[in-house]
C-alpha cells in the first residue's frame, strides 16, 4: 500500500494520536494527476555571502530603498557594499538583542528596544543618535504615509515623527485605547496601524485629523494580544504573531481581514508550552520557490519553527551540532537583497544566503528527518512487514561519486515512545535514476511508526513510502 504524507510535523501531546516528526522538510502540493498529493523538498541550505569585522549576534539586516545593505552586529552598525565590505558608521548604545529598521527614502531609522534612536542619511550613510526630547526609545519603528512610527516601551502609547522628518512634536502621541494593556509593539499593514497589546489587538488608520491625524477604525477590535514583541512579521496582507490573550497564550496567530486566524496546530502549541520561555522569540518572513515562510525562533527553548504559508504546514529547522542534537537554526533576521535571502548568523553574525541549491549549512551537514502516519494492524491485530520502500528522488549521487549516498530507516512498535537501531539504505550514485529504496523483513508490530533520515549532501524529494503488510499468522 503507499503511505502518503499529507501533514507536516505533529507530534501529539500523546504519541498514540500522531509522532510526525519533519525537520528541515517542506512540503509541496501537487496537481491532481500527480502520484501523490505532496512532496517534500530539503530546506535550503546556508551559502555563506559575508563575514563581519568583529564577530557578534546579527540583530539585523536591512536593505534600504536605494538599495544600500545595513547590518548590526553587536553593537557595530554597519554599510556593507555590494563587494561585500564592511563600513561601521557608528556604535549603538547595546550589543544584543533584535533591531528594527527602516526609512522613507531619505533617512534610515534605528531602533534598539532602549531610549535611544539613530538615524542615518542613506545617501551619505552619515549615522547620528537622536537627541529630540520628544523621543522615547522603541521596540520597533514603521512607517506609513510618510511618517515614522514608534510604541513608547512599558505604556499603552504610541507616538510619530513630524511629516517626512525625524524630528518630533510631543503632542504627536497617542494610547491604545479600548483595553488597559499596555502595547507591546505595532506594525504597518495595507496603510493601517496594527497596535498589538499585552492581551488585545487595535487597528488605527489615517483619518487626516489636524490635531493627531491616525484614528481608531470603528467597529475593529481584537481579543488577542501579543506574547512576544519580535514575534511580528508580515506577509502580503497578513500579519504574524504569538499570542497572550486573557485566557492564555502560545497561539499563533494571521491577522487579515482584522481577524486574528490561529495558525497554530495543537502540536505546536503543546511544543510551545513546554518552553521555560516564549516571550524571547524572533519572528520574520520570507518568500522563496513560490512559498511564503513565517519563521519563528525560541532562543531560551534554542528552538526554530517554520509555517508554510501556501500549504498550511509546519515543519521544525535544526541545525546540527558535532554531537548530533539539534539546535536552533543559525538564521536569526533576514532582508531580501539584489535578488538573493539573506540571514544573519545569531552566534557569528555572518551573513548566509537562502540557497535551495545548497545541501549544507555553510559546510556543516544538514540532517533531514520525516517520521510517517502511524500503521496500524486491522482490529488491533498484529501484522507482519514484509517490505518499505521509500518513494524517493535519487540517483544524484554524492560530489565526488566515490560512494553510495546513505539513508536511514528506524520504526518504533511502541507508538512512538522509543526506537531500533537504523538500517541503511542508497540513495543512489550519480546516473543510478531506478534505485530502489527498500528495506526488508521488517517483522510484526500491531502499530508501527517508521522514520527516514539522510544527511548526504545531494538534491533529493520524499513522495511518501510503500509498505507491503500482511496479517500476522496465528
Amino acid at each position: 500500500m503507499r503511505v502518503p504524507l499529507t501533514t507536516g510535523a505533529y507530534q501529539s501531546r500523546s504519541v498514540i494520536a500522531e509522532a510526525q516528526r519533519s525537520v528541515n522538510l517542506y512540503a509541496e502540493a501537487n496537481p491532481q494527476d500527480a502520484p501523490c498529493p505532496f512532496t517534500y523538498y530539503p530546506t535550503p541550505g546556508l551559502t555563506l555571502v559575508s563575514t563581519p569585522p568583529v564577530s557578534g549576534e546579527s540583530r539585523g539586516i536591512y536593505t534600504a530603498s536605494n538599495g544600500n545593505r545595513y547590518e548590526v552586529v553587536g553593537a557595530n552598525f554597519y554599510a556593507v557594499s555590494q563587494s561585500n565590505v564592511y563600513t561601521q558608521i557608528g556604535l549603538l548604545g547595546s550589543s544584543s538583542g533584535p533591531v528594527s529598521m527602516v526609512d522613507n527614502g531619505t533617512d534610515l531609522f534605528v531602533v534598539d528596544g532602549t531610549v535611544s534612536g539613530y538615524t542615518v542619511k542613506i545617501a551619505t550613510n552619515v549615522m547620528s543618535p537622536v537627541t529630540d526630547p520628544a523621543f522615547y526609545g522603541a521596540d520597533r519603528v514603521d512607517l506609513v504615509d510618510g511618517y515614522f512610527l514608534f510604541n513608547r516601551p512599558g505604556t499603552p502609547q504610541f507616538y510619530i515623527s513630524l511629516f517626512d522628518g525625524v524630528t518630533f512634536d510631543p503632542l504627536d502621541i497617542a494610547s491604545k485605547s479600548t483595553y488597559s494593556d499596555n502595547l507591546v509593539t505595532l506594525a504597518v499593514m495595507h496603510r493601517e496601524i496594527w497596535l498589538f497589546g499585552e492581551l488585545t489587538t487595535e487597528v488605527w488608520y489615517n483619518t487626516g485629523a489636524t490635531d493627531f491625524t491616525f484614528g481608531r477604525m470603528p467597529g475593529v477590535f481584537i481579543e488577542h494580544g501579543c506574547a512576544a514583541k519580535h514575534s511580528v512579521a508580515k506577509i502580503d496582507l497578513a500579519l504574524f504573531w504569538l499570542g497572550r490573550d486573557l485566557q492564555g497564550q502560545n497561539i499563533v496567530f494571521a491577522g487579515r481581514n482584522y481577524q486574528a486566524e490561529r495558525i497554530s496546530t495543537h502540536a505546536i502549541e503543546q511544543a510551545l508550552s513546554d518552553y521555560s520561555r516564549v516571550d524571547d522569540a524572533i519572528g520574520f518572513s520570507y518568500q522563496q520557490g513560490g512559498h511564503a515562510f513565517y519563521v519563528l525562533t525560541f532562543p531560551t527553548a534554542n528552538a526554530t519553527w517554520c509555517f508554510d504559508v501556501v500549504t498550511a504546514q509546519w515543519h521544525q529547522r535544526g541545525y546540527l551540532e558535532a554531537d548530533g542534537t539539534f539546535s536552533r537554526h543559525r538564521m536569526n533576521c533576514h532582508s531580501f537583497n539584489n535578488g538573493r535571502n539573506l540571514v544573519g548568523d545569531w552566534q557569528t553574525g555572518n551573513v548566509y544566503m537562502l540557497d535551495p541549491n545548497a545541501y549544507t549549512d555553510n559546510g556543516v551537514t544538514i540532517e533531514y528527518v520525516r517520521a510517517f502516519p502511524h500503521i496500524l494492524g486491522a482490529d488491533g491485530n498484529r501484522v507482519l512487514f514484509r517490505q518499505f520502500i521509500a518513494d524517493m528522488e535519487v540517483g544524484n549521487g554524492l560530489p565526488d561519486d566515490s560512494a553510495d549516498p546513505e539513508i536511514r530507516l528506524r520504526w518504533s512498535d511502541d507508538r512512538g515512545r522509543s526506537w531500533g537501531n537504523w538500517v541503511v539504505g542508497s540513495l543512489g550514485k550519480v546516473g543510478e535514476y531506478l534505485t530502489s529504496i527498500q528495506f526488508q523483513r521488517l517483522g510484526y508490530a500491531r502499530d508501527r511508526v517508521f522514520e527516514l533520515s539522510w544527511s548526504a549532501p545531494v538534491r533529493t524529494a520524499l513522495n511518501g513510502a510503500f509498505v507491503d503488510v500482511s496479517r500476522a499468522r496465528t
